[in-house]
């Protein structure tokens, strides 16, 4: 296997890094700071094409697969977290979607303004009672002549203040549970009945959108359904997938940059005479990280290779998300034992970076969801089928 990246993919890295470190890093920690939403860096993100990076050309994308939008998510993530969670709710779930199950006329309609950075897409799943229990969802859609009559809320959305798009998972028929009595819907926000409650405010993450979501009698044009009536479960949980994969290519990109600062600092610092470079511990602790990453690495490329090749990644990419998120944790954790007391301050960025990292372990399904996925799909294999 040729673990090469293109010419094309590796023009695409070099333009992106040069876009993450002269237009987010020097604004990273003002984001933070502030709780600030880079809307001016989406507008110039969508204007040289990487709000549509995987998406086809046909629909405003850029065309350069699974592969291009971890290499987008890598090199986001290396630089502002919030960046990357902004883009990933877009790209990786929010838009995904239509992507993966919408219409033609759905795709022309939602997908090319999305792929273009012309609008904003966010991911309508968790409720106050369907989060790890995902098919839990109370919100409710009922048909009524040639639309649909949606009723309930959402909360934790990422984007969801400010999105254009909203693609919403609904109960329409609550007999048949989740395989068949659960459906998807495009929403555009400006529509009536549509409302933001509140948005929450959070440790980590604070230059994003996490906000409640309210549907009061929000009708939704039949056209509108995503996928198939019934199928929106199967509709999101695909998403899912794609968006764990590259949230493990984001973490990848965090744990990259504090090995980086812990390397510097270690070379720099001097203590008991000599800097901490020629401490054991010290040297054993980026070994780790740098082992660690460099695993993570192979796993969240061969995973996006398999992606466009059409291959079966569901089982690997639940691993991307499970292995990067405590990748970067543990990294952000030795990063800050490196730097000792200047790295719980604010005058270096460990401490974003430690307040940053632990969501991801939380979201897009947490890390105990994704064992159950990893070894659902392990016993599957040896005719054992596991509870979950």
């Amino acid at each position: 296997m040729d673990f090469t990246f293109s010419p094309e993919h590796q023009a695409l890295r070099r333009m992106i890094r040069e876009f993450a470190e002269t237009e987010i890093a020097p604004v990273a920690a003002e984001l933070d700071r502030e709780h600030k939403i880079p809307f001016e860096i989406m507008r110039k993100l969508g204007e040289i094409g990487l709000l549509g990076v995987c998406f086809p050309q046909e629909y405003g994308g850029m065309g350069a697969g699974e592969t291009g939008y971890c290499i987008l998510m890598e090199e986001l993530g290396r630089v502002c977290a919030n960046t990357a969670v902004n883009v990933g709710a877009h790209i990786g779930i929010g838009a995904m979607c239509i992507h993966l199950d919408g219409t033609p006329e759905q795709k022309r309609k939602y997908l090319t303004p999305l792929a273009r950075g012309e609008k904003i897409a966010a991911f309508g799943l968790t409720e106050s009672n369907a989060g790890s229990d995902a098919a839990n969802v109370r919100t409710r859609a009922v048909r009524e002549g040639d639309s649909w009559i949606l009723d309930g809320g959402k909360v934790y959305i990422t984007n969801g203040s400010y999105a254009d798009i909203i693609t919403v998972l609904a109960v329409t028929d609550p007999a048949l549970g989740a395989r068949g009595g659960i459906t998807a819907f495009i929403v555009e926000t400006d529509w009536p009945g549509f409302k933001v409650a509140r948005e929450e405010d959070k440790m980590g993450i604070r230059g994003s959108s996490t906000a409640e979501l309210v549907f009061e009698e929000l009708r939704v044009p039949h056209e509108n359904v995503l996928g198939k009536v019934g199928e929106g479960f199967v509709t999101f949980m695909k998403s899912l997938d794609m968006g764990r994969l590259t949230l493990g290519a984001a973490c990848l990109g965090g744990a990259q940059q504090v090995l980086e600062q812990s390397v510097y600092w270690a070379k720099t610092r001097v203590q008991f005479g000599e800097a901490l470079a020629h401490k054991q511990s010290v040297q054993w602790m980026i070994a780790n990280m740098a082992t660690e990453i460099e695993a993570l690495r192979s796993l969240v490329y061969r995973v996006a290779w398999l992606v466009d090749t059409g291959q079966p990644f569901t089982q690997l990419a639940a691993m991307c998300k499970l292995y990067g998120s405590e990748v970067l944790s543990r990294a952000v954790d030795m990063a800050v034992q490196i730097h000792g007391g200047l790295g719980i301050t604010r005058d270096f960025p460990l401490e974003r970076a430690f307040r940053d990292a632990r969501i991801n372990e939380i979201f897009e399904g947490t890390n105990e969801i994704q064992r159950i996925v990893i070894a659902s799909n392990i016993f599957r294999e040896f005719g054992v089928r596991i509870r979950p």
